[in-house]
């Protein structure tokens, strides 16, 4: 394979995890089955209502060789706060992860040498038995592939460009603080949009005053602010991003930043921010060069990242390869 050649695509491997409930939503055993295709009733819940959603995770080559996974139990426990919105039964933690494991350990000959991408995990739970009223599926299935990729945005660590639309992502008392599957759904006409007008990505504003800063449509939202603050959006309709909190955690704790959880009025970041910056698995810490609101581009970052974005992206990557110390147990060194 041509790691460097990698995109953010599917690219099908050797295995994948696949485990389904009886009809009283328990789950049976789970099975390792050969990469492919899955057979769908065409009144299942996911289908239908779009009863179900999804988690993103990465293995990855460290420093020594070794195949490691970043924070899986937080994955695991978030897709429990996602299987409760959507009346879905949870998939255990422990199972959770043990299956991930297993699935990274059976396709490691697709994970990416160090610096040339990573090993992308997808675990998906959705409604799957046949329900024509509207109300949950009587059946669930809990499955896990995985595929090779490199950066989710091309042209490796650049600054981004934004747009914010007259569209929004998600309503307060929604489901944006899930991953459910139709808030991607949602967002796939204003992206095309945004990318045929040549930005990377929307940025989002809240649904109830249109005002208010809440996400970068695949990832979080961060700007440092010209007193040093750094300040990322508190609201209940944004997603609780695992990145978004190890981010937090780095830079009180480590370079001892203040943080900020709060609202974000879209002109204070044109007016008081010095750097942006975005966060996710797919996107780790992406820097943001510049936001186009209402016909005016407001630029951030040019030529080069912010220093405080890099740092932190530094940081979190070096602990994620193991060529930095990990003080929080982060890192679950899995294999060879």
């Amino acid at each position: 394979m041509d790691w460097d050649s990698l995109g953010f695509k599917v690219i099908p491997t050797k295995k994948m995890y696949v485990a389904k409930t009886d009809k009283n939503g328990n789950w049976k055993k789970g099975e390792f089955l050969p990469y492919g295709s899955l057979t769908i009733h065409p009144a299942s819940g996911i289908v239908n209502y779009g009863q179900g959603g999804f988690e993103g995770m990465k293995a990855y080559r460290a420093t020594d060789k070794s195949i490691v996974l970043f924070r899986p139990e937080s994955n695991a426990k978030r897709m429990h706060q996602l299987a409760e919105r959507l009346l879905m039964p949870g998939y255990p933690v422990e199972e959770f992860v043990n299956a991930v494991t297993e699935v990274v350990l059976q396709n490691k000959e697709f994970i990416p040498p160090l610096n040339k991408g990573s090993l992308y995990i997808r675990p998906v739970l959705a409604g799957w038995g046949p329900v024509l009223g509207v109300g949950p599926a009587s059946e669930f299935i809990f499955y896990i592939f995985t595929s090779p990729v490199g950066p989710y945005f091309k042209g490796g660590i650049r600054p981004i460009d934004l747009l914010v639309t007259d569209y929004h992502r998600a309503s307060p008392r929604g489901t944006g603080n899930v991953k459910a599957s139709g808030n991607y759904a949602a967002s796939l006409f204003p992206l095309r949009m945004a990318k045929s007008n040549g930005y990377d990505e929307v940025l989002y504003l809240d649904a109830r005053d249109d005002r208010f800063v809440e996400e970068v449509g695949a990832a979080n939202f961060f700007a440092v602010l010209k007193s040093g603050t750094i300040v990322t959006p508190k609201s209940e309709s944004i997603l609780p991003g695992i990145t978004r909190d190890s981010v937090i955690k780095l830079a009180q704790e480590h370079f001892e930043w203040p943080v900020e959880e709060r609202d974000i009025d879209v002109n204070e970041v044109f007016s008081e921010a010095e750097e942006c910056f975005s966060t996710g698995t797919a996107a780790v810490i992406t820097p943001i060069g510049s936001i186009t609101y209402r016909g005016t581009r407001h630029e951030f970052a040019t030529d080069k990242p912010g220093e405080k974005t890099m740092s932190l992206r530094d940081l979190l990557v070096g602990i994620q390869t193991k060529k930095r110390k990990d003080p929080y147990e982060w890192i679950r060194t899995i294999g060879k």
